[in-house]
């Protein structure tokens, strides 16, 4: 499955996306700006809210379940829909609100643009309360050829707004997943359930993921392959106040989403300076604006609720 949606920045590298920043090191971070578009005069919520859940398995189910139910969508749906907490905590103030779509959005994005494995579908186990469920809001691997794999630890926001404040807490939740111990973890977790085996992977390569996961392996040695997306899912006036996905709606949203990115990855820099082989990991920063979170909440909301009650 393609990504439905319009991409304004395509996982280009930010050196490139601004020739004049002085940031350093500059050569491991990416943005990638993705858009959705208008219909009569309106942003299409109802394509966005499908994406959303032609992907929810991929983070609320294993694997098994998704090809126990294959033949069954509406049954796949309806389990999914019992795993969410969002229904727990929806409260405008609460900034957990919306989590699990921007979580299920990355899961989807992976899946679809980056061609990602989700060898830990995190909602699944903090449903069912499991320490699993603690450190990075997903765990993917992308199998690159017969020899070669990376490891994908994501993080993903759902914000009102992208400015500093909350800008610096998703610095502080990737330099927390940067640490030897969590990035071992996820290892070990990937490694320990029974989730992994049942993909379809040359067995060359299954092994070598295998032994390169090992927690006797140096997390130097994970760190060459080691990629960081960040999905900042966010409020934007300049969508809300359009109407159409015109060439000059488009370059404001670039514009912004290339100085946002900007101010990220400074303030990454700064925070994980402390971060050994910092220049070898990848970060890929992801960007995509919504008229109104609460709307977008509440819509998801709705539809969860629907499907709880069949």
């Amino acid at each position: 499955m393609e990504i439905p949606f319009e991409i304004l920045i395509n996982d280009s590298l930010l050196e490139d996306l601004i020739p004049t920043t002085t940031l350093s090191p500059i050569t491991n971070k990416s943005v990638l700006s993705i858009a959705n578009d208008f219909e009569d005069n309106h942003w299409r919520y109802k394509k966005f809210n499908q994406f959303i859940w032609n992907n929810i398995s991929q983070d609320t189910l294993t694997k098994e379940e998704r090809d126990s139910l294959i033949e069954s969508p509406d049954s796949i749906l309806e389990k999914a829909a019992s795993r969410l907490r969002i229904i727990q905590y929806k409260n405008g103030n609460d900034e957990k609100t919306g989590g699990e779509i921007a979580e299920i959005l990355l899961y989807g994005i992976m899946h679809s643009y980056y061609k990602a494995l989700p060898v830990v579908p995190k909602i699944f186990y903090k449903q069912n309360r499991n320490d699993f469920a603690k450190g990075p809001d997903s765990v993917h691997i992308v199998v690159e050829d017969d020899d070669n794999f990376s490891l994908w630890l994501g993080e993903a926001k759902f914000y009102k707004n992208i400015e500093n404040s909350d800008l610096d807490k998703i610095v502080s939740s990737v330099h927390d997943t940067l640490s030897t111990d969590k990035i071992k973890k996820e290892n070990s977790i990937i490694t320990g359930l029974s989730e992994f085996d049942k993909y379809d992977i040359n067995e060359t390569v299954k092994n070598k993921i295998k032994a390169l996961l090992n927690e006797d392996t140096s997390i130097d040695k994970i760190k060459p392959i080691l990629h960081i997306p960040i999905i900042l899912l966010h409020e934007c006036e300049i969508t809300a106040s359009s109407n159409e996905m015109s060439e000059d709606y488009k370059a404001q949203i670039i514009a912004k989403h290339k100085e946002r990115a900007e101010s990220y990855f400074a303030k990454q820099i700064e925070k994980c300076k402390d971060v050994a082989k910092y220049s070898e990991i990848k970060f890929h920063m992801i960007l995509f604006p919504v008229p109104c979170k609460e709307t977008v909440v509440d819509k998801f909301i709705k539809r969860a609720k629907e499907l709880r009650d069949e």
